[in-house]
């Protein structure tokens, strides 16, 4: 029996192998194409039509991203207690309604219940943000000025985009190499004990024995449980980020590396030539679609920052911050948007605020020293902002506020302080949690010096559950300065 000609075949291979990569091409190009007459579509309906302010909303853990927007909302719906607005406090909004979420493919932010964990009757924190999800409010608005009675109200859509913080501090890895990264996580952790198991694992790992898959998950695991604990210990720069949060990538090869002590390329089919794959397939199929398909569209940025909780963490946590807060400006394109870069597709992200949150676990007399305190810590990163055309901002807040201030007799000296209901233990407390230095080199020096405590003063947290509240009609959920927030990202727009 004839046999079939093997040129001939591995020719039809080819052939097919061409075909299909042709495919690819036009389909690459063709989705390209797609995506800008998208950017025009949406840049000529805004325009002309009902504008959309897309507002992204993301911090770090335990900063307060979900009650943020949960009390955003419901005090963008009932504006008795947002005089900062100035759309409001004019009465210049004459209706605010939840519509449904543009995009058809995320999760609704679920608004109801969140309020409703607040504001019951025994309210508690509702769950803290674990993935991506999104909510529209539209505000019905009159002009001001010379247009006020030449045109009748607009709708102004604000969509919300939640997501991680972890994610964003993601996107500077993009500019990394794995052995780069590697060096850089290792000489970071090296001296922390939570590190101490990781360490001890890597160094015992031949990295260029040929790849073991046992191996690749002990120390993929290990790192895990080192990132997790150091997000627990205040630390902020815990990337990457989808290892806290896997969802349905957990216990995939995406996320089954780990930083080791390498350089060069690495043998073909080590154990470093196979974390280094990894590593960039996390970036290609990770971290860059959530850059195109949602970081991309952001207009308006808050970055909201657990910054007291790192105090009471020490210099160490502080300095950690301070870099987070620097890579996290990496991952911006900031910007003047025009009408032009609109259509162009070439978006900016116009206004990035940095705010301290839970301002009401202190009392207002030390609000001015966390605001100096944040925009010290957040110098380096709003700086590069403003020189590339954003506008930046930082300020204290508290989304929700759980106290009240009273003042005590201490030592014959009155103490201000703030009362509130512990979260542990359910009861009733006057709390003290130290003398904010007035002058913020004096947390920031000892940071950058690598110091282990502060010197001076022993700074104190403590978690309050939220307060009962009795909300008279039109008014949202207290606060403190939730309503200058909102006029600095979006009061422009309004």
């Amino acid at each position: 029996m004839a046999t079939g000609n093997p040129y001939g075949a591995h020719l039809c291979y080819r052939y097919e192998q061409l075909k299909a990569d042709k495919v690819l091409v036009i389909s690459r190009i063709a989705d390209g194409i797609w995506r800008q007459v998208e950017a025009v579509q949406d840049t000529v309906s805004e325009t002309l039509f009902e504008p959309v302010i897309r507002l992204g909303v993301t911090g770090l853990a335990r900063s307060g991203k979900t009650v943020f927007i949960t009390s955003l909302v419901a005090n963008l719906l009932d504006r008795g207690r947002m005089p900062g607005l100035l759309a409001a406090s004019e009465g210049r909004i004459e209706a605010a309604f939840l519509q449904p979420q543009p995009n058809d493919t995320l999760p609704r932010f679920e608004y109801e219940a969140h309020l409703a964990a607040l504001t019951g009757r025994s309210p508690h924190w509702p769950d803290s943000t674990r993935a991506i999800s999104e909510l529209r409010l539209s505000l019905k608005v009159r002009p001001n000025g010379l247009l006020a009675g030449l045109q009748g109200p607009r709708t102004v859509h604000l969509d919300i985009v939640d997501y991680p913080g972890e994610w964003l501090l993601d996107l500077g890895l993009m500019e990394r190499s794995y052995e780069d990264w590697s060096q850089e996580t290792l000489e970071r952790i090296k001296n922390r004990e939570s590190a101490s198991e990781f360490m001890g694992l890597v160094s015992e790992v031949d990295v260029d024995k040929s790849h073991d898959e046992a191996v690749a998950q002990d120390l993929a695991k290990r790192f895990a449980a080192y990132l997790t604990a150091a997000r627990l210990e205040g630390f902020s720069d815990c990337t990457p980020g989808r290892f806290l949060l896997p969802g349905d990538l957990a216990g995939s090869p995406v996320l089954t590396f780990a930083p080791l002590p390498v350089s060069g390329t690495g043998a073909r089919g080590s154990l470093h030539r196979e974390m280094a794959r990894r590593f960039e397939a996390y970036k290609s199929r990770v971290v860059q679609p959530f850059f195109r398909d949602h970081f991309a569209r952001i207009d308006r940025q808050v970055v909201l920052v657990d910054a007291l909780g790192a105090i009471h963490q020490g210099p160490r946590a502080v300095d950690d911050l301070r870099h987070a807060m620097s890579e996290i400006l990496t991952a911006f394109r900031p910007g003047k948007n025009s009408f032009l870069r609109g259509l162009l597709g070439g978006k900016r992200v116009e206004k990035i605020l940095f705010a301290a949150t839970k301002a009401d676990h202190l009392h207002h007399s030390q609000h001015g020293k966390l605001s100096a305190i944040m925009q010290a810590l957040t110098r380096d990163a709003r700086n590069r902002a403003q020189y590339a055309g954003a506008g930046t901002q930082a300020m204290a807040i508290a989304s929700l506020r759980a106290t009240t201030e009273a003042t005590m007799e201490h030592e014959g000296t009155p103490l201000d302080v703030v009362r509130g209901t512990l979260l542990d233990s359910g009861k009733e407390a006057a709390f003290y949690p130290g003398d904010l230095p007035e002058d913020p080199a004096h947390l920031l020096s000892p940071a950058r010096a690598g110091a282990e405590k502060w010197l001076d003063q022993d700074y104190q947290v403590m978690r309050f559950a939220p307060a009962p509240l009795a909300l008279k009609p039109g008014d949202g959920p207290p606060h403190i300065r939730l309503d200058r927030a909102a006029e600095f990202l979006i009061g422009d727009r309004l």
